[in-house]
């Protein structure tokens, strides 16, 4: 039987509320990678935003721009760049109506417009500085992902304007959007396919909305004590809080880590 694999979401799952990565949480990745378990992480975020954690938990692995371009041991599996007829259209929209756009590479990702407040705030929920701007930036390279900050009921008009997105939000005045049909799930499935492995095989940890479609598809889909309730109703199993040893306490909950391992990490915390 093959190894299982593990699917870990970033922001409130991998990373506590001051997007830290809890020394629990380091611990029970450890744990399972020299059992051989696959660790790999599936998150909404670029490439880019996510190097320092994969150096930090030693993974090699992702589904990044929620499921868009996907690797295995540093190499590319699976790329899904949004149609660049779409993007223009998108983008002379928000230009008009003073909204703005981020365009998010596999590499790296520009905003449209500089010093919106938008942008600001959204990147502020991230601890992230303002990233650097390029209203072009979709011109000359495949675009997996975009982001769309707007105010709250402006949305709708991209909603009917571009049925051929999905729109998910993650911030007061941004959501990510994507070609329609594409998540976390679709990005996994064409990692199970690549590695072979079957989907009883699987454990998936998030919190947010944009991890609904993975928490549902994967075999075991495993809620943090800290997300929303869309997420709790959408998993088989709620763990503790990302702060309060989520990952740890969820993986024994599956049965991937022995009991004694939360007792171990308490007694050094001691």
């Amino acid at each position: 039987m093959k190894k299982p694999i593990v699917f870990f979401d970033i922001d409130g799952t991998l990373l506590d509320e001051t997007k830290v990565i809890p020394d629990s949480t380091k611990k029970a990745v450890r744990l399972l990678q020299e059992k051989g378990i696959h660790t790999v992480i599936a998150t909404g975020r670029v490439p880019k935003m996510f190097y320092w954690i994969q150096k930090e938990l030693n993974i090699d692995s992702f589904v990044s721009m929620n499921g868009q371009y996907v690797v295995f041991d540093g190499q590319e599996i699976y790329a899904n760049p949004i149609n660049p007829e779409s993007l223009q259209s998108i983008s002379t929209m928000t230009a008009s109506k003073g909204h703005a756009l981020a365009y998010c590479s596999n590499d790296d990702f520009k905003v449209s417009e500089g010093n919106h407040p938008f942008i600001e705030s959204s990147f502020d929920s991230l601890m992230m500085s303002y990233p650097k701007v390029d209203e072009g930036y979709y011109k000359n390279r495949p675009i997996y992902q975009g982001h769309l900050y707007c105010n709250g009921g402006d949305e709708q008009l991209y909603f009917d304007h571009f049925p051929d997105f999905n729109f998910v939000k993650w911030h007061d005045y941004a959501y990510d959007f994507l070609p329609k049909g594409a998540s976390k799930a679709v990005g996994i499935r064409k990692l199970l396919e690549h590695l072979d492995i079957k989907n009883e095989n699987c454990f998936a940890f998030g919190d947010g909305l944009n991890d609904l479609e993975m928490l549902t598809m994967i075999g075991t889909g495993i809620a943090m004590g800290n997300g929303v309730p869309e997420a709790k109703a959408a998993a088989d199993i709620i763990t503790t809080t990302s702060s309060n040893h989520g990952i740890l306490n969820g993986l024994i909950q599956v049965g991937l880590l022995e009991k004694n391992a939360a007792l171990e990490y308490e007694n050094e915390e001691k």
